[in-house]
């Protein structure tokens, strides 16, 4: 018995040191795999910023200063297709609504509501047209860097060398001041913390969305855009109800625009507005920059993401406008002596009608707006200097694109720029911001400009060539005509600016110096377009239509399989309902 139990003894301790020995095993190969899983995530983040390996950012950089002219396909597919066509849509109807609209419309209500609203639908129909222009060209031409691409293929390469880099500069320098503009909106609620503070909290979000590639621009910009829209949508109603009566001001109706007047500064308000109206609608081209990156097909998702430029002109702007043209008077005290958030002429017509909690949800949407043009600035310049890059017009080093689609080079020059804002601590951040907004201020009307001119000379091209306009994936709505029309309109603009608004402002006496704070664009846009002259040594001023290229980037191929598409819409067209189909012309 007692062998007995010495041997049941020494099998149970054998068999409690085995699992023993197993649970130290399954825990040891447990943690191994552990720690194998959290260096493997590491590595994978680290390899991440890597140069991409296989893509031809490299071989497509195959231009010079001295002949930038394309010899390869210019679409890099190192950019990753990740942007969804919803988000395409709310980029280009919310997209880039901001301070232009929900602040700076304030000063220019200041001229009256009738003025107002003239001088934004001269703006928005010379923008529509040029939308379209954009709209045949993105489709056909899938590039990326969009319209500084296409000013260099299809015009001249010195004038794609002055369009590129002043629209980067343009959005490089959006940034701080929408980070600025940012920390002032936070003292709305008269907060005690340093606005400082505020810009380096701003300054982390947007970069650190920036760095999760397109995808986190794509969908800051679709949650923006939403929550822009449902204000503006619930501020147009609630302007119904106190224009109606709702409100403690009683019935209102169009009382302020018999007093003080439509109209309170003539003609010249007018024309001194339609700058005011081109800031607010500045970015609306940056859709065109996306082209590269959709997910879908170009030849489908950006024309019909381009149509939804006009329900933002009509939603956002004309009929919005129009409402607070009602309810704010253009000697409004606010609407004066106010500044920041508590200028904008949205806030001011809610607190008048008596509402208290309303004002500080709409400044929200004021900083969200604001923020989400800072997330479009960062996106906007590292996309286009990377087009520039491709084609030879500026350093190599910023054609580097990790394996996440990042072009990170680009990235980190805006991160580093936008360390201006910072200067909002400075005793001189008046006049050093006065200076960047200077830098920004015309560069608008040269890029709208630049997209008709290169369609002009593309359709120039194409007709030369004896080529059918069915093998364009898109028709622009507005055509040869509309373009001509942006054109002119752009170019009438900006010498009204330069030569009389900007000479003999309204209510000031002539100053050199606000003059070049106010079109110092101009100055920089020539000094681009010469100094790329002297260095390439040419003194040929325009591509002829014989030397432009219609065909990099399109096969035969391509164009048979598009026809054959084409001819299958056309004929599912024809079995749609008549609403639908009108309803598929607008939308």
């Amino acid at each position: 018995m007692e062998q007995s139990a010495k041997v049941t003894s020494s099998i149970e301790s054998e068999s409690i040191a085995k699992n023993c020995d197993e649970k130290l095993y399954i825990q040891t190969t447990s943690e191994i795999e552990s720690q194998s899983q959290k260096q493997s995530r590491w590595k994978n983040f680290r390899d991440s910023f890597k140069r991409m390996e296989h893509g031809n950012s490299s071989s497509s950089s195959s231009l010079d200063l001295e002949d930038a002219q394309p010899k390869n396909n210019l679409q890099n597919n190192d950019l990753k297709k990740g942007l969804k066509k919803r988000q395409l849509q709310m980029i280009a109807l919310g997209g880039c609504v901001g301070s232009g609209l929900l602040v700076a419309s304030g000063m220019a209500l200041r001229n009256g509501p009738g003025t107002l609203l003239v001088a934004w639908a001269i703006v928005s129909s010379f923008l529509y047209c040029t939308m379209q222009s954009l709209a045949e060209l993105s489709s056909a031409f899938p590039l990326s860097g969009s319209f500084a691409t296409y000013a260099n293929r299809f015009i001249d390469p010195s004038w794609g060398f002055a369009m590129g880099w002043n629209y980067a500069l343009f959005w490089v320098i959006v940034m701080p001041l929408e980070l600025v503009a940012s920390s002032i909106t936070i003292n709305f609620w008269q907060s005690s913390v340093n606005s400082v503070a505020w810009v380096a909290i701003f300054y982390v979000l947007i970069i650190v969305l920036n760095l999760c590639g397109n995808r986190g621009f794509g969908e800051t910009e679709f949650v923006a855009s939403v929550i822009k829209l449902l204000g503006i949508v619930g501020f147009n109603i609630l302007a119904i109800i106190l224009i109606c009566g709702g409100g403690d001001q009683g019935f209102i109706g169009g009382k302020f625009y018999r007093n003080p007047g439509s109209f309170t500064t003539g003609f010249k308000g007018v024309v001194s507005v339609l700058i005011t109206a081109t800031y607010s609608l500045a970015g609306t081209e940056l859709i065109g920059l996306t082209t590269s990156e959709s997910e879908g097909n170009p030849r489908i998702m950006l024309p019909k993401a381009i149509k939804q430029v006009f329900w933002r002109i009509m939603i956002f702007y004309m009929l919005t406008l129009t409402l607070i043209g009602f309810l704010v008077p253009a000697n409004s005290e606010d609407l004066i002596g106010g500044s920041g958030a508590s200028a904008s002429p949205f806030v001011i017509a809610i607190r008048q009608g008596g509402i208290k909690v309303l004002p500080s949800i709409f400044n929200v949407i004021v900083l969200v707006a604001l923020l989400a043009i800072g997330n479009s600035a960062v996106y906007g310049f590292s996309r286009t200097v990377l087009a520039l890059a491709e084609q030879g017009l500026a350093p190599k080093i910023f054609n580097y694109v990790d394996r996440q689609g990042r072009p990170l080079v680009g990235i980190m020059v805006c991160a580093i720029i936008g360390l201006l804002a910072f200067v909002s601590a400075s005793p001189k951040e008046a006049e050093v911001f006065a200076w960047l907004v200077a830098l920004s201020g015309l560069s608008t009307l040269f890029t709208w400009g630049s997209i008709n001119a290169s369609y002009l000379r593309f359709r120039a091209a194409y007709k030369y060539h004896g080529r059918d306009l069915q093998e364009l994936p898109y028709i622009s709505n507005t055509g040869i005509i509309g373009a001509w029309y942006g054109l002119i309109m752009n170019a009438i603009v900006l010498g009204l600016q330069l030569f009389w608004i900007g000479i003999w402002p309204i209510g000031a006496k002539p100053d050199a110096k606000a003059y070049f704070e106010n079109n110092l664009a101009f100055v920089i846009v020539i000094a681009f377009y010469v100094g790329h002259k002297i260095y390439s040594r040419t003194l040929k001023f325009y591509r002829t239509v014989d030397e432009i290229d219609i065909d990099t980037g399109r096969t035969q191929e391509e164009i048979d399989l598009l026809l054959q598409e084409k001819a299958e819409e056309i004929e599912a067209a024809k079995l749609r309902p008549v609403y639908k189909r009108i309803l598929n012309f607008w939308c």
